[in-house]
């Protein structure tokens, strides 16, 4: 399994996403720059410029007409996917920390940072995908801030209206984004804080990974833990492989720590898990720094992975991979 190395971002990594169709990999990094690549070869395709600060989070449609970032120059910009160009940017007081679409393309959702006297602010916007894009509404269609710990990371439930967020006490919520009540939580799903949510593709469960060293799976209707990845660093980043009953998760201890340890120490490697067993399969070693973000392709035939030493790693699944069988002899019908 050779990696492809991507080399176009000067800083460290801040969130990759694959499209829908997986033949497009989208980074942005704490060099104000967002690249877009071809997940099969690693060519860049061209970059979308516009942001003054680190970008820390995308998202793109399923159509891969739009995409969205999120930046700490306190912008929300919307890109036309195709061509590079800056559609619309909504500006807020504080930094945006996470964006997401919703699973039918028509709504984003947003956090912003709890900084300087302002609240930890959620707002969906409604976009309005008529036209070239360059007309939406500066207003959101809802906003509210969640009451208590700040929410790091969110996602749309498939229930209309339902967003579930990650709080930085570790704490996992579901929010009517309506009336912006909280409609039921987990303060225990983890001890520190929630640095990545990632849902299967059914969106019936969801993968989170924390800074309390454990990558957990909960159920998205009654948020109850299913399963529990623990590991011996803080983790980054979860993702969940499609086809294959495998945890993929990365971390390593903060960046400012690393020269006090050594190199096993640091544990950058990405780990997988068998999602059942609760067990680890299999590690990947590669990067000369944490692991800040892993995207699995969503026809589970490859994944990458973005480190703090700017450089993301494409990883093409062997023949092997896809031979083993993760059940034992047991046949599994689909």
């Amino acid at each position: 399994m050779r990696p492809i190395l991507l080399q176009g971002h000067e800083r460290s990594l801040t969130q990759i996403k694959f499209n829908s169709e997986g033949d497009l990999l989208f980074s942005c990094s704490k060099d104000h720059i967002i690249n877009v690549w071809f997940s099969h070869n690693g060519e860049r395709l061209g970059t979308y410029d516009g942001h003054n600060g680190t970008v820390w989070t995308i998202d793109t449609d399923s159509q891969s007409r739009f995409l969205v970032s999120g930046s700490a120059d306190n912008e929300l910009r919307l890109w036309n996917v195709s061509d590079g160009k800056c559609l619309y940017v909504w500006e807020f007081p504080t930094a945006v920390k996470r964006v997401a679409f919703s699973d039918d393309d028509e709504r984003v959702v947003c956090i912003t940072e709890q900084r300087m006297g302002h609240q930890c602010v959620i707002r969906v916007f409604k976009l309005n995908r008529d036209g070239d894009g360059t007309t939406q509404s500066l207003e959101p269609e809802h906003m509210f801030s969640p009451i208590g710990s700040k929410a790091t990371v969110c996602a749309f439930t498939y229930t209309p209206n339902l967003i579930i967020t990650g709080h930085e006490s570790g704490k996992i919520a579901l929010f009517d984004v309506v009336t912006g009540t909280e409609v039921l939580n987990n303060e225990r799903a983890h001890m520190d804080v929630v640095t990545d949510l990632q849902l299967s593709a059914d969106r019936s469960y969801f993968v989170t990974s924390s800074k309390d060293k454990t990558a957990r799976i909960h159920d998205t209707k009654t948020l109850r833990v299913l399963k529990t990845f623990a590991t011996e660093a803080p983790l980054n980043s979860a993702a969940l492989a499609p086809n294959k009953p495998y945890v993929l998760v990365g971390g390593g201890q903060e960046a400012m720590q690393v020269t006090t340890t050594s190199l096993r120490q640091g544990k950058f490697e990405t780990r997988f898990w068998h999602k059942v067993f609760e067990e680890e399969v299999g590690r990947v070693k590669g990067h000369f720094g944490p692991i800040n973000t892993i995207a699995v392709h969503p026809a589970g035939t490859s994944y990458a992975s973005g480190g703090e030493d700017g450089f993301i790693r494409v990883h093409h699944f062997d023949e092997s991979y896809f031979r083993v069988k993760p059940y034992g002899d047991l046949q599994l019908e689909d």
